[in-house]
């Protein structure tokens, strides 16, 4: 699947963390982000990693666990 920044996407399989996109990131509980939330796409990574913004904050999700609106 290919992400673009600004694309609509949610989590489609439960993670046992989430990891936040700050400079220093940290391991966060993964009931931040509710099931079927939208996000906004914000920054593409290496190997796979994309960084998206919920409502609770900025987080870094493998692109295999999103699922595009």
């Amino acid at each position: 699947m290919t992400f673009k920044i600004g694309d609509q996407v949610s989590i489609s399989t439960p993670l046992p963390y989430l990891k936040t996109a700050d400079s220093m990131p940290m391991l966060r509980p993964p009931e931040l982000v509710s099931p079927g939330e939208s996000g906004t796409v914000m920054a593409i990574r290496s190997m796979g990693i994309i960084e998206v913004r919920f409502r609770r904050g900025r987080f870094l999700i493998s692109e295999e666990k999103l699922d595009l609106h």
